[in-house]
């Protein structure tokens, strides 16, 4: 057996005696009809750069490289990141908080954990500095720190300041400030979402805040006489001698947007643009085709050429304006040649292509390099190493996940995928609004207790269960739907359907969604696949409808406390 290292975890939960499933020829595949439509031309990359929740971009850039990060709540490893030579191919480099003995989530919401990570190079050191506010294990605003991205990052530095969202900004001096949100002073808060950006001095030899150095650099946001809401997620660029900070402000919902202000001092005073907002997608008609929504929270950084780019999360909504996919990271080319950036076709309807870079070549999905638009991902779990994409929730999947001659077992714990502890799943991004996502199983409970099988999850108060369990001497399949209607009252668990089956070895396990229709597929012996259950609604699987800032995540999944029982 092929088993993963990892650090013993006092959190983890207990194994029963083994009866694990082993998963294999797995297919992801993603089949929306905007990338039918929109068909790429040999100069042309598609937007959403990285498709399913991959939300708050920031990125930097050494020479050549590019490297971004993005928020990762409690999926583990926390914080993924991504390198690129030329903004349109990425490599997935896998998590910067990768040791569960220093970043743990285990007792977190699927929406707590870490997110809005800034990363920024210093040319000074010559050192990769990513910070981030972690929601676990009291942590609060840490630093980490690398000569290289490629190789892993230092442990987590403890940041003395409260609020969330910061990121660092290196001046020409080296010199080394931070900027974040944070509430008002106490007492001075005028309005529900009022807000402030507040800047601190950075002391680079010891890796702290300097006491006293805080500064309110921006209060409410563009003009606090609107009653601007949630300012929040700065960065702090120079160009041409002037300072300029950017924000998101309107929330990240509908009101969603980008906002830039100027300074001659990166202590302030900082007035807005007059133009702003500089990106949003908020002004237009519900319905509109291919819709992209929400768009903000954004980053900059010059490109090849010259050519400043933006970075920022936007959503993706269904047919029933249901956000399934998550918020997604997009990118657009950025004018920078007057006073203030403005990003390109920002203010109108997003496209789902753009121009790439000139003298790249789209080589996503090959070589190594992450996919986008409609793409297929196998997998037979055969290789040394888990791809990337496989994530674990509120700890590593190292801790239930080994690479066997038959394919990937996954020993249960004995937590089932509703609980706010580590479960035994082993999770990939929903990445499109249409896709099937189906394995073989092998597997034999020995008893209701016990169930393997695939799961649909926006979080653990909404998912769907889909799997094998046992009734007295009796083989079944069921599906279970388990959802919380509002934050006062306790989740239900229904099962949907439910059916006796002939299990004398493996099992195909399929998922599909056309939008909001989901459907729950098995297949015995190679025949062809049997819906379970019908079509159901993937409301409860959108973040609009259950509430938080994930996306769906798609599960192999095996548990010894099941409660879904047939009927």
């Amino acid at each position: 057996m092929l088993s993963f290292t990892h650090k013993h975890n006092e959190d983890l939960p207990v194994k029963p005696p083994k009866n694990s499933p082993i998963f294999s020829n797995f297919k992801y595949q993603g089949n929306d009809q905007v990338y039918k439509d929109y068909v790429l031309k040999s100069d042309e990359f598609y937007t959403p750069i990285l498709q399913g929740c991959y939300p708050d971009p920031a990125i930097t850039r050494k020479g050549d490289d590019y490297y971004m990060v993005c928020s990762s709540f409690a999926m583990f490893p926390g914080v993924p990141i991504f390198h690129s030579k030329d903004l349109v191919n990425w490599t997935d480099l896998g998590g910067v908080l990768n040791n569960v003995s220093e970043f743990n989530p285990h007792d977190t919401g699927i929406s707590a954990g870490v997110y809005a990570p800034g990363i920024t190079y210093n040319p000074h050191n010559d050192t990769f500095y990513m910070i981030v506010t972690a929601f676990s294990n009291g942590l609060g605003n840490i630093i980490v720190k690398t000569k290289d991205p490629k190789k892993g990052w230092g442990s987590p530095i403890k940041l003395d300041f409260g609020g969330i969202d910061p990121s660092i900004f290196f001046d020409d001096n080296g010199k080394g400030y931070i900027v974040h949100n944070d509430a008002p002073d106490p007492g001075k808060e005028l309005y529900n979402g009022h807000r402030v950006i507040k800047i601190w001095e950075y002391d680079l030899e010891n890796d702290a805040v300097i006491p006293g150095s805080d500064k309110i650099i921006v209060d409410g946001g563009t003009d606090i006489n609107k009653k601007p809401i949630w300012i929040e997620a700065p960065h702090l660029y120079k160009k041409d001698g002037s300072y300029y900070l950017m924000c998101a402000e309107g929330g990240t919902g509908g009101w969603h947007s980008e906002v830039i202000f100027k300074s001659d001092n990166p202590k302030g005073p900082f007035i807005p643009a007059p133009n702003n907002p500089i990106l949003t997608q908020r002004y237009f008609g519900r319905d509109r085709k291919n819709k992209v929504d929400w768009a903000g929270h954004a980053d900059l950084v010059e490109g090849p050429n010259g050519k400043y780019y933006g970075v920022f999360l936007a959503v993706r909504p269904n047919e029933k304006h249901r956000v399934n996919t998550g918020r997604e990271t997009f990118i657009l080319p950025v004018d920078w040649s007057g006073e203030f950036p403005v990003f390109e076709n920002g203010l109108v309807p997003l496209e789902p292509k753009l121009k790439m870079p000139e003298g790249v070549e789209n080589m996503t999905g090959k070589n190594g390099f992450f996919p986008n638009g409609n793409f297929t991902f196998s997998d037979d779990f055969t290789s040394e190493k888990l791809n990337n994409r496989w994530i674990g929730l509120r700890g590593p999947r190292e801790h239930f996940a080994s690479i066997t001659k038959k394919g990937l077992e996954i020993e249960p714990f004995n937590t089932n995928i509703k609980e706010v502890k580590p479960t035994s799943t082993l999770f990939l991004r929903q990445q499109h609004n249409s896709f099937s996502f189906e394995t073989v199983m092998e597997y034999k409970p020995k008893s209701e207790k016990d169930l393997a099988g695939v799961v649909a999850l926006q979080n653990e108060n909404s998912n769907y269960v889909f799997g094998v369990t046992k009734k007295d001497n009796d083989f079944y399949i069921v599906l279970q739907r388990n959802e919380k209607m509002d934050r006062t009252s306790n989740a239900s668990s229904k099962v949907i359907a439910s059916t006796k089956i002939d299990l004398k070895s493996s099992v195909k396990l399929k998922i599909e969604a056309n939008g909001d229709d989901y459907q729950f597929s098995y297949s015995l012996k190679e025949e062809d696949f049997i819906n379970l259950g019908g079509t159901v609604s993937g409301d409860i699987l959108s973040t609009d409808v259950a509430g938080g800032f994930t996306g769906c995540l798609l599960g192999l999944y095996a548990t010894s406390t099941n409660d879904a029982y047939p009927e």
